[in-house]
């Protein structure tokens, strides 16, 4: 059976929840035949990606997705690419704000995601809920665990997959807050159910033209 590590954040800033966490333990247990771990992560520079790789070494997952809050984005995104840089915009839950830092000194400016990301975001839109691949990450905790998985998977030359994904505010977060869009928390559930069975079950991604700035 496959192993599949999931995390989304818990909140930060001036939220009250994070829609990563609460779709994530929302998730299934099983996934095609994949046993679904689901897991809380700080959002909290290099505490997130500390955390992570315990429960990695613990679980010995065959893939690891972690997901995070996209406050403005419309769709679910999945991330292409991290790149070694921490420029926070605002403090993290521990008030670090490293700015124009790397995220490993001996690490490669980029990591790309080794998951099949176009056929993971036709799969959710053929599922009725908007999805595109993203070419930023940004530079916050959601870019550093990205790069950090990313970059633990490459250094030791581990035969996993792993990637992240960005998920819009749900409507509870946006009641005051005009014009700025959100995504029924049901919506995201099922779209990253969509991704995770696409995960697991594609080996080679589709070529197709895809991909934003956001």
């Amino acid at each position: 059976m496959k192993r599949v590590i999931i995390t989304g954040f818990d909140p930060f800033g001036k939220d009250e929840i994070n829609p990563s966490w609460e779709a994530v333990k929302r998730l299934p247990d099983e996934i095609e035949g994949a046993k679904i771990e689901k897991i809380e992560i700080p959002t909290v520079f290099h505490k997130s990606v500390e955390e992570l790789i315990q429960k990695i070494e613990l679980s010995a997952p065959d893939i690891v997705i972690c997901v995070g809050q996209a406050g403005g984005r419309f769709d679910i995104t999945i991330e292409r690419v991290a790149i070694n840089l921490d420029d926070a915009r605002i403090p993290d839950n521990e008030n670090n704000q490293p700015i124009d830092k790397k995220i490993a000194e001996k690490g490669e400016s980029a990591y790309f995601s080794n998951l099949p990301i176009k056929a993971m975001a036709r799969k959710i839109r053929e599922g009725g809920i908007p999805a595109s691949v993203s070419n930023t990450a940004g530079t916050f905790v959601c870019n550093h665990i990205m790069y950090g998985l990313l970059h633990y998977i490459n250094k030791n030359d581990l035969a996993k997959r792993g990637g992240f994904i960005h998920v819009p505010y749900i409507p509870s977060q946006v009641t005051n807050k005009p014009n700025v869009p959100s995504m029924a928390l049901d919506d995201i559930v099922t779209g990253l159910t969509l991704a995770i069975r696409t995960a697991v079950t594609v080996e080679k991604d589709i070529e197709v033209t895809e991909g934003k700035i956001f």
